[in-house]
C-alpha cells in the first residue's frame, strides 16, 4: 500500500482555505498541469458536501485517465476526506485536513492507495507511483497557494 503526506502552509484563514479547496473549480484550475477537467457524473461546480460524487479526467503517465471519488467524511472547517468509487487504483483515500498556522492555515494531504496487479503494483509504486502521487500533489498545492495570492 503507498501513501504520501504532503504540507503547505496557506496564508488565508483556515474555514477560506477548506472551501476554496472543497471548490471543484479551483481544483480543476490548480491542478490544470494535468490537463485536469472536471467530467460527469457528479459535481460540476461549487463546493463539494458529504455524499457527493467528483469526476476527473487527466493525463497521468502519458495516458488520458479518469478519477471518481465520492465525498465520504466532512467536518468543517478541519477536514474532508474523498474516496476513488473509479479508477486506477484499486482502492485510494485522500484526507484533506486543515489546522490553524501562525501564517494562515497548514494544509495537509494525506493520500493512501492500493495499486491493482498485486506485485507488480507493488513494484510500480517503488519505481514511481508513489513519486509521481507526490509530485502531483505537492504542484497541486504549490499552484493553490499562488492561487490565493493572484
Amino acid at each position: 500500500m503507498g501513501k504520501i503526506v504532503v504540507e503547505t502552509v496557506i496564508p488565508v484563514p483556515v474555514e477560506t482555505c477548506f472551501d476554496l479547496a472543497r471548490d471543484v473549480g479551483v481544483h480543476t484550475r490548480t491542478a490544470s498541469f494535468s490537463g485536469e477537467r472536471l467530467v460527469p457524473p457528479g459535481r460540476m461546480s461549487g463546493l463539494l458536501e458529504l455524499g457527493d460524487l467528483v469526476a476527473f479526467e487527466g493525463r497521468h503517465f502519458g495516458i488520458r485517465q479518469t478519477f471518481v471519488a465520492k465525498i465520504t467524511e466532512m467536518a468543517p472547517p478541519r477536514r474532508f476526506v474523498d474516496e476513488m468509487v473509479r479508477g486506477a487504483f484499486t482502492w485510494l483515500r485522500h484526507d484533506h485536513e486543515f489546522h490553524i498556522h501562525a501564517r494562515g492555515t497548514l494544509m495537509r494531504d494525506v493520500v493512501e492507495w492500493r495499486s491493482p496487479l498485486g506485485f507488480l503494483g507493488k513494484l510500480a509504486d517503488a519505481l514511481f507511483v508513489e513519486r509521481h502521487m507526490e509530485w502531483f500533489v505537492r504542484t497541486k498545492q504549490a499552484n493553490f497557494r499562488v492561487l490565493l495570492s493572484e
